[in-house]
């Protein structure tokens, strides 16, 4: 591999203030093996204090996971989601792009404009465009803040149902609740 292509790269994410694209890094570099590069210079800072990470199609160094409580000067409050909120980001997450509308009927309730408006502010919700249709309603989606926040390399990676439930985030309840409703369902039939 061509040292000074890894050094390129190196020095350019290094410098940048955003996560940046295999596409703009090349825009910076000029053309080559990048995406080669990147896999051997995220090879290279594995274990280390900073490691080379790619979320959401983007690559960016950040502090190691285990070492991030030793540059914390004050204690982060972490971000505090009504069950509205993170019922209506989940939502958003699994089946985006979504209208107002559709996150409603999905959790039976209406929701409240600032509920949007704290995930919008969070940086997690964006407005993704209209729907062609009558009253053209807006869509929302989650962000790369959002994939990036929650670990996420793209929406692929969200849990499924059965990691759901095998880490305990599904309500017995619910579950409980659900399946008496099927089974009543095949008696009626």
């Amino acid at each position: 591999m061509n040292d000074e292509l890894t050094r390129a790269i190196e020095a350019t994410l290094f410098a940048s203030a955003e996560p940046l694209t295999v596409d703009e890094i090349a825009e910076h570099v000029g053309q080559g093996e990048v995406e080669i590069a990147l896999g051997q210079l995220a090879a290279q800072y594995e274990g280390r204090g900073v490691e080379l990470v790619e979320r959401g199609g983007r690559w960016h160094f950040q502090t190691a996971p285990d070492l991030a409580h030793l540059l914390r000067r004050t204690r982060e409050e972490p971000r505090r989601l009504s069950r509205a909120a993170t019922e209506t980001l989940a939502i958003i997450a699994y089946h985006e792009p979504v209208s107002r509308a559709e996150i409603e009927a999905i959790r039976g309730v209406q929701i409240s404009k600032g509920t949007l408006d704290v995930l919008m502010d969070a940086g997690w919700v964006r407005p993704a465009g209209r729907r062609e249709g009558p009253g053209r309603p807006l869509l929302y989606a989650t962000t790369k803040e959002f994939l990036t926040h929650f670990g996420l390399g793209s929406r692929r990676d969200l849990p499924g149902i059965d990691d759901l439930k095998a880490a305990g985030l599904l309500d017995p309840l619910d579950d409980a609740l659900t399946q008496l409703q099927l089974e009543s369902e095949e008696q009626d039939d």
